[in-house]
């Protein structure tokens, strides 16, 4: 046994098998492990709890034709364009920017993105984890308040009738029954926000009273921590297994509740409110309804973390990425959501919109609320959580794999013979930065990271990454990269591509930036963050984005010449931008074809190696 573990630890390389074609770098066993992977990072929380809220806030289904017109308009291409940047050098996100050495500080960005958004992932598979454990119960300890005389928790809403201008509570007239129009509901805790904030949370009173660590989401971050670490201990040999099952069970559970739901008893009732008959046309002339379609689809396609790049570098190099196969479960999500949350809303005697929430509040309030409220409800609560611990895996995986990555194309002699090592001890890192967010104070945290972090920061990022891959590295250029993959393919063919490339997809990007100016400080559950809360939130933000300039002009100083000459210098590639392996360079990038297109230096050029490594 212990030769093994020596073995595992530092003879060997796990990520790489006999039949791999890159035998450095390893591959994927298979084209189907990389497309359950890349569904599976794809597959994000947000479309679970953030898509099927936006679609009931926007005009139900007619927010499908702004979420679909931008996902063909700016999505695809961009994720297209992300995968074939990726696959063609078998690089991560740092040193992908060989192709343009002044926006390293892009990649490096990414990674930034990827290592805090990691942070408050993790904390959130520990509460599905929580949940989980928590619905082997029954009943469910959150189908009923914690204390009966709680005057500030009912199991059922006090709900008000105004007959004939006057307000009669708790409306229970047998012959009629009260318009909804007519009915006025009083906002008291339900048991299952009760249970969230007192029992699973301990939430404070804010930010500023930041109380011990919750231990038993302390357990459960562990527990999470090692999960993710078995399943990347061999790298994508591992995971690539792994997402057999987590990327294609959320499909099943979505399906059973779907089939469940639907046999409900108002469960019509939500699934109107989401596309049916309460759909408002009219909702499409308002501009923020486009601005949340768009901004839905980037996050739905996780465009701009650096996962897609990294993933589709393990790639075969003349694997056919056009044809890889995106699948989207936002639709199918809502669906199961809101048929469970129209028959909660009949029970209640309530209208569908005033137990519909976003976010934390879907999954762990409203949605758990409804479950309870079923037959067998244990058993409804558990694959639901096993469902979002599943959702939650999958995108961690992807997320550690961006940092392992870069780590090891910066340092491959250090680490490429200690890639377990290295993903345990990433793994630990991220369990000890996670400490804070399960604090009675965390739940402020997360939401403090997530409105800096993983929002509107990628937007700049995604437009940088335009702007370098089409307009400085050069759009027909590219095209000829992505051929010596594919194959020629006609100019109709790429005449799509390059109007979303350099025209529609930015155009978009600039419009969101704009729009999303009118900053709205976030809060959480009423509560105002503090001023020192907002301001260590805009650090966060300027800490990712400060890479871009930063590393920009330490290499324009590293660079020899005139300051024209270094600028143009580091907007040309550089000497190690091509493919991985020489047998896929061709004529385009044989070495002797290098020498050649390589302007005349009086001096040595940049060494990117060294540039990507001393600022990872």
């Amino acid at each position: 046994v212990s030769s093994t573990v020596l073995n595992l630890f530092n003879k060997q390389d796990p990520h790489v098998n006999d039949g791999d074609e890159n035998t450095e770098r390893g591959n994927w066993a298979s084209k189907k492990e990389y497309i359950l992977s890349m569904i599976g990072y794809a597959v994000g929380l947000g479309n679970i709890w953030r898509f099927p809220y936006l679609a009931y806030n926007n005009g139900g289904g007619a927010f499908l034709i702004p979420y679909f017109v931008m996902l063909v308009l700016a999505g695809i291409p961009l994720f297209f364009l992300e995968s074939a940047f990726g696959q063609f050098c078998s690089q991560g996100p740092i040193n992908i920017w060989r192709a343009v050495p002044i926006l390293q500080g892009v990649g490096v960005a990414m990674v930034m993105v990827t290592l805090i958004v990691s942070v408050y992932y993790n904390v959130i598979i520990a509460y599905s984890l929580y949940y989980m454990f928590a619905s082997f119960q029954s009943p469910l300890p959150w189908s009923s308040c914690l204390n009966q005389a709680d005057s500030n928790c009912s199991n059922t809403p006090i709900v008000y009738c105004n007959v004939s201008g006057s307000l009669v509570a708790n409306w229970t007239q047998g012959n009629s029954t009260c318009p909804l129009s007519d009915m006025i509901t009083v906002p008291l805790q339900s048991p299952s926000e009760q249970y969230w904030d007192r029992v699973a949370l301990q939430r404070s009173s804010g930010l500023d009273e930041t109380g011990p660590v919750v231990w038993h989401l302390a357990l459960c971050l562990l527990l999470s921590s090692m999960i993710v670490a078995a399943a990347l201990i061999r790298g994508i040999k591992s995971s690539g297994k792994v997402v057999y099952f987590t990327a294609t069970f959320p499909y099943v559970v979505i399906l059973i509740l779907l089939i469940r739901g639907v046999t409900l008893e108002g469960a019509r009732d939500g699934i109107e409110f989401y596309i049916g008959s309460q759909s408002n046309l009219t909702k499409l002339t308002e501009a923020q309804v486009w601005k949340d379609a768009a901004t839905q689809t980037f996050y739905s396609l996780s465009i701009g973390w650096g996962g897609v790049m990294t993933l589709a570098s393990y790639n075969n190099f003349h694997n056919n990425v056009f044809n890889n196969l995106y699948i989207c479960t936002s639709v199918l999500a809502g669906f199961a959501i809101f048929s469970i949350l129209g028959h909660m809303a009949h029970i209640y005697k309530m209208p569908v919109g005033e137990v519909v929430k976003e976010g934390f509040g879907l999954a762990f309030i409203a949605y758990p609320d409804a479950l309870s409220k079923l037959p067998i409800s244990p058993l409804w609560s558990i694959l639901f959580f096993f469902m979002l611990l599943t959702v939650g895996l999958d995108s961690q995986f992807a997320g550690i794999e961006v940092i392992t990555t870069c780590l090891l194309d910066a340092f491959p002699k250090t680490f490429k013979s200690k890639r377990a090592l290295l993903t345990i001890t990433t793994s630990s890192i991220l369990y000890l930065l996670g400490l804070p967010c399960i604090t009675r104070a965390g739940i402020y945290w997360v939401t403090l990271i997530d409105q800096f972090a993983g929002s509107w920061v990628l937007l700049f990022l995604v437009l940088l990454e335009i702007i370098g891959v089409c307009y400085i590295y050069g759009g027909n250029r590219f095209i000829k990269d992505i051929e010596m993959m594919i194959g020629k393919k006609s100019f109709t063919f790429w005449l799509w591509w390059r109007a979303c490339w350099f025209f529609i997809s930015p155009c978009i990007i600039v419009i969101l930036i704009w729009s999303l100016m009118t900053f709205t400080p976030p809060s959480y559950g009423g509560v105002q963050f503090p001023v020192w809360g907002l301001v260590l939130g805009w650090c966060i933000a300027v800490f990712i984005l400060l890479w871009v300039p930063v590393i920009a002009v330490y290499t324009l100083m590293r660079a020899e010449g005139s300051p024209w000459k270094r600028l143009k210098s580091l907007c040309s590639p550089a000497e190690q931008w091509h493919p991985y392996l020489d047998i896929h360079r061709g004529e385009r990038y044989s070495q002797e074809h290098c020498r050649l297109r390589m302007r005349p230096k009086t001096k040595p050029e940049v060494n990117v190696n060294v540039i990507s490594s001393s600022w990872l």
